[in-house]
Protein backbone atom coordinates (compact mmCIF):
# COMPACT_ATOMS: atom_id res chain seq x y z
CA UNK A 1 0.00 0.00 0.00
CA UNK A 2 1.61 3.65 -1.16
CA UNK A 3 0.09 6.55 1.11
CA UNK A 4 0.50 10.06 -0.41
CA UNK A 5 0.44 13.08 0.96
CA UNK A 6 0.35 16.47 -0.97
CA UNK A 7 0.89 20.22 0.09
CA UNK A 8 1.29 23.45 -1.13
CA UNK A 9 -1.61 24.31 -2.70
CA UNK A 10 -3.62 27.91 -1.99
CA UNK A 11 -4.60 31.03 -3.22
CA UNK A 12 -2.13 33.11 -5.42
CA UNK A 13 -3.20 36.30 -8.16
CA UNK A 14 -3.29 35.28 -11.84
CA UNK A 15 0.68 35.52 -12.52
CA UNK A 16 2.08 34.48 -9.69
CA UNK A 17 3.29 30.97 -8.60
CA UNK A 18 3.18 27.79 -6.66
CA UNK A 19 4.63 24.92 -5.96
CA UNK A 20 2.79 21.58 -4.73
CA UNK A 21 4.68 18.48 -3.05
CA UNK A 22 3.63 14.96 -2.83
CA UNK A 23 5.52 12.71 -0.37
CA UNK A 24 4.80 8.96 -1.23
CA UNK A 25 5.54 6.56 1.72
CA UNK A 26 4.36 2.67 2.67
CA UNK A 27 5.38 0.13 0.09
CA UNK A 28 6.96 2.20 -2.02
CA UNK A 29 9.26 -0.18 -4.69
CA UNK A 30 8.87 -0.64 -8.33
CA UNK A 31 6.66 2.90 -8.35
CA UNK A 32 7.13 3.11 -12.57
CA UNK A 33 5.19 7.11 -12.60
CA UNK A 34 4.40 9.68 -10.33
CA UNK A 35 2.20 12.51 -11.87
CA UNK A 36 -0.07 14.94 -10.83
CA UNK A 37 -4.11 15.35 -11.89
CA UNK A 38 -6.88 18.24 -11.42
CA UNK A 39 -10.24 18.46 -11.27
CA UNK A 40 -12.14 21.49 -11.76
CA UNK A 41 -16.14 21.77 -10.68
CA UNK A 42 -17.62 20.50 -13.27
CA UNK A 43 -15.17 18.91 -15.32
CA UNK A 44 -13.54 15.80 -15.44
CA UNK A 45 -10.21 15.05 -13.94
CA UNK A 46 -7.25 15.81 -16.57
CA UNK A 47 -3.76 15.33 -16.55
CA UNK A 48 -1.39 18.04 -15.42
CA UNK A 49 2.17 16.03 -15.89
CA UNK A 50 3.73 13.02 -15.41
CA UNK A 51 6.96 12.02 -14.84
CA UNK A 52 8.59 8.27 -15.22
CA UNK A 53 11.06 6.39 -13.19
CA UNK A 54 14.39 5.68 -13.93
CA UNK A 55 16.61 8.34 -12.87
CA UNK A 56 18.38 10.45 -15.49
CA UNK A 57 16.49 8.63 -17.99
CA UNK A 58 12.96 9.83 -16.35
CA UNK A 59 10.71 11.28 -19.26
CA UNK A 60 8.25 13.72 -18.73
CA UNK A 61 4.88 14.97 -19.92
CA UNK A 62 2.49 17.49 -19.77
CA UNK A 63 -0.93 18.33 -20.50
CA UNK A 64 -1.40 20.85 -23.33
CA UNK A 65 -2.82 23.76 -21.27
CA UNK A 66 0.04 23.54 -18.87
CA UNK A 67 3.48 23.13 -21.47
CA UNK A 68 5.77 26.04 -20.50
CA UNK A 69 4.42 26.77 -17.38
CA UNK A 70 4.40 24.25 -14.83
CA UNK A 71 7.36 21.79 -14.60
CA UNK A 72 7.11 18.49 -12.52
CA UNK A 73 10.13 17.12 -10.76
CA UNK A 74 10.82 14.34 -8.34
CA UNK A 75 13.08 13.34 -5.72
CA UNK A 76 13.73 9.83 -5.52
CA UNK A 77 15.54 9.44 -2.56
CA UNK A 78 12.62 11.55 -0.98
CA UNK A 79 10.28 9.85 -2.82
CA UNK A 80 8.50 12.99 -3.64
CA UNK A 81 7.31 14.42 -6.37
CA UNK A 82 6.87 18.59 -7.00
CA UNK A 83 5.27 20.46 -9.28
CA UNK A 84 6.26 23.85 -10.00
CA UNK A 85 3.44 26.40 -11.26
CA UNK A 86 4.78 29.60 -12.71
CA UNK A 87 1.97 31.96 -14.64
CA UNK A 88 -0.59 31.02 -13.17
CA UNK A 89 -4.31 31.55 -14.55
CA UNK A 90 -7.75 31.77 -13.03
CA UNK A 91 -8.30 28.28 -15.15
CA UNK A 92 -5.81 27.00 -13.24
CA UNK A 93 -8.46 26.59 -10.43
CA UNK A 94 -8.91 23.31 -9.33
CA UNK A 95 -8.38 20.33 -7.10
CA UNK A 96 -4.83 19.41 -7.60
CA UNK A 97 -4.36 15.39 -6.92
CA UNK A 98 -1.12 13.34 -6.62
CA UNK A 99 -1.02 10.19 -8.48
CA UNK A 100 1.72 6.94 -8.34
CA UNK A 101 1.55 4.12 -10.44
CA UNK A 102 3.04 1.03 -9.08
CA UNK A 103 4.19 -2.37 -10.39
CA UNK A 104 3.23 -5.37 -8.20
CA UNK A 105 3.59 -8.79 -10.12
CA UNK A 106 3.37 -7.08 -13.83
CA UNK A 107 0.00 -5.29 -12.87
CA UNK A 108 0.03 -1.09 -12.33
CA UNK A 109 -1.95 -0.32 -9.39
CA UNK A 110 -3.10 3.11 -9.34
CA UNK A 111 -2.59 5.32 -6.14
CA UNK A 112 -4.30 8.84 -5.10
CA UNK A 113 -3.37 11.53 -2.89
CA UNK A 114 -6.80 13.63 -0.72
CA UNK A 115 -6.05 16.52 -3.45
CA UNK A 116 -4.96 20.18 -2.54
CA UNK A 117 -7.10 23.39 -3.72
CA UNK A 118 -5.42 25.69 -5.59
CA UNK A 119 -7.43 28.76 -6.30
CA UNK A 120 -5.93 31.15 -8.76
CA UNK A 121 -7.83 34.82 -8.26
CA UNK A 122 -7.32 38.27 -7.67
Amino acid sequence: QVRLVESGGGLVQPGGSLSLSCAASGSISNIKRMAWYRQAPGKERELVAGITSGGSSSSTSYGDSVKGRFTISRDNAKNTVYLRMNSLKPEDTAVYYCNVVQTIYGYSVDYWGQGTQVTVSS
